[in-house]
């Protein structure tokens, strides 16, 4: 059997000037990285953007999630593609619109975010890779954010910035967890001023949520310059913009902010731009991406990061809230395997068939297709076939399906590309154009930041109550007072379990959720709360996916899943 990265390395690509006219985009409105790569110019989005404006000029909406993932895999982004590809099957213009792969994954333990088998987006090792740079950029425009406060205060600091309250943190995209908490500034007068410090991973940083929430340049620098980066001594709140450097970040950014386009293993067009994880971020692409997807194509396919209690979640309340768009439908994929683990089964038995614990596995499921209806969406399962997968547990699992109101339809793109997908192409399209979807938020803007923690623990993660220690509340009654009331919130959590605990597997409820700290991110414009033991930067695990990646004397690379 064939790895990924060799199915991809054996498939022809389409220059990618002739994928991009497939959906009307000239030549002269790409800026070209090789031959297979491009970025649309500022020109062209600022078009697709106001031909997206219109909502009769904008294709139907399919937002990807998953069930809690486990180690079992589930597919989500398999999936994805794989729906794209099937709907331009069965004849209808469909465009797909992910998120940038982050290399913290791709040498620790997660894996790309390209798709897999016959399901897959390419040039694949590329795009897993350093694809365009725009992480690198966000990287060091984020880093030097943190040089010039640094650099401010050695100089004199007239701003009086009091350097113990500094919350601007320093990045990089890798698992590094010897970076989470350093000192810096030591070594004498010339080397800056002592103070504790902090890295997250770069896709985790507010710039990289401000390069997926920010539409034009002018956004950009209007979001940069309200980052806010400490207090002074006498406890006012800094914003970047003071420093009066928002110009030089923008400049290092202007081409982040534009998305790229690459193709499907079936050449169909695939909008791939921002990155954010959705345990510590939002966890959705950019919306420069979405709505250049919503103007090109009949059938949008994009996805969220893990499963509904996350990058769904963030998807809807923020991404939705702040650009004006909305789904059409969800699927929610989920394998046999993975709810036979959420069931109590062990990963070495799920070749063993089990009917039992599938059904006590389903209540995952569950939760998640009852979170979606609460948005007023319609959903679709996607069930992500496996071998080992008996015709006995795929139809309890679709009548399981089908008592929860949530139509389940097996998949088999990693095996047969987008033929393995008609099935669920055809159900989507189907639900899509019938226009059921009755889409709201979770939570109004008028609602207190604590108030609206406290819904979306109670009414997606089952929690019976919040736990906000003093210091918690304190800081978020300040957020209020300073007028960022009625920002959504965004909170970091394990991905692991619907709860803030990774060992409570299945559907956790009637717990107490523990909220540790809050971090205002008043420049991409949300509240972040940071649940449970959750890390912005992670660690690379004891046998790291590094070590199976090698690359021969012509430059060709190898292990990369």
């Amino acid at each position: 059997m064939l790895s990924d990265i060799e199915i991809a390395q054996s498939n022809k690509m389409l220059p990618i000037v002739q994928v991009a006219e497939k959906i009307g985009i000239s030549q002269d409105s790409l800026d070209l990285y090789g031959k297979y790569k491009a970025k649309i110019t500022m020109a062209e989005l600022r078009n697709l953007q106001n031909k997206a404006k219109d909502p009769s000029n904008r294709g139907h909406l399919i937002l990807t999630t998953a069930v809690t993932p486990t180690p079992a895999g589930e597919g989500k982004s398999t999936v994805s593609i794989g729906l794209g590809d099937g709907l331009n099957k069965i004849g209808k213009k469909a465009v797909i619109a992910l998120r940038e792969p982050s290399l913290g994954p791709c040498f620790g333990v997660k894996g790309g975010a390209c798709g897999g088998g016959y399901a897959q987006i390419v040039p694949m090792e590329e795009i897993n890779l350093h694809f365009t740079g725009d992480i690198h950029a966000i990287s060091i425009a984020n880093n030097l954010i943190a040089a010039i406060i640094d650099n401010h205060i050695h100089q004199g600091n007239t701003l009086r910035i009091d350097s113990r309250t500094i919350t601007w943190k320093r990045c990089v995209d890798l698992n590094d967890r010897a970076l989470r908490n350093i000192i810096i500034g030591l070594g004498g007068t010339a080397d800056g001023n002592p103070r504790e410090d902090h890295f997250t991973i770069a896709v985790a940083s507010e710039l990289m949520a401000i390069i997926c929430l920010s539409t034009s340049i002018s956004d950009l620098k209007n979001r940069i310059s309200n980052i806010t980066i400490g207090k002074t001594f006498d406890k006012r709140s800094v914003k970047f913009g003071e420093l009066k450097c928002t110009g030089a970040i923008a400049a290092l950014l202007k081409d982040a902010i534009r998305p790229n386009l690459v193709q499907t293993l079936e050449e169909n067009p695939v909008f791939v731009h921002g990155g954010p994880f959705a345990n510590i971020a939002q966890g959705t692409n950019s919306i420069n991406a979405t709505l250049s997807a919503l103007a090109t194509g009949e059938y949008v396919v994009t996805e969220a990061g893990f499963a509904a209690d996350l990058g769904a979640e963030k998807f809807m309340d923020i991404k939705c809230r702040i650009a004006g768009i909305s789904p059409d439908v969800v699927v929610i994929v989920a394998t046999v395997r993975a709810l036979k683990m959420h069931g109590g089964m062990a990963k070495a038995d799920l070749s063993t068939p089990s009917t039992q614990a599938l059904e006590k596995g389903f209540e995952n499921l569950a939760v998640h297709i009852e979170n979606i209806a609460k948005f007023g969406v319609p959903s679709v399962v996607a069930i992500n076939k496996f071998v080992t997968d008996t015709d006995e547990e795929l139809e309890l699992l679709k009548k399981l399906c089908e008592a929860k109101n949530s139509r389940a339809v097996i998949c088999e793109g990693w095996e047969k590309g987008g033929e393995g997908m008609t099935e669920l192409a055809s159900a989507v399209s189907e639900i899509a154009e019938k226009g059921e979807a009755k889409f709201h938020y979770l939570y109004e803007s008028h609602l207190s930041l604590a108030d609206k923690i406290r819904q979306i623990a109670r009414e997606i993660y089952r929690a019976k109550d919040v736990d906000f220690p003093p210091n918690v509340l304190k800081k978020l009654r300040t957020y209020e007072e300073e007028g960022y009331k009625d920002l959504p919130v965004c909170i970091a959590k394990t991905q692991n379990s619907i709860s803030h605990d990774p060992k409570l597997a299945g559907a956790p409820k009637d717990y107490i959720f523990p909220v540790r700290d809050v971090q205002l991110y008043s420049g991409a414009g949300f509240v972040v709360a940071l649940a449970g033991e959750i890390m912005t930067m992670p660690g690379l695990p004891k046998l790291p996916a590094a070590m199976n990646i090698d690359v021969d004397d012509d430059g060709n690379i190898k292990g990369l899943f």
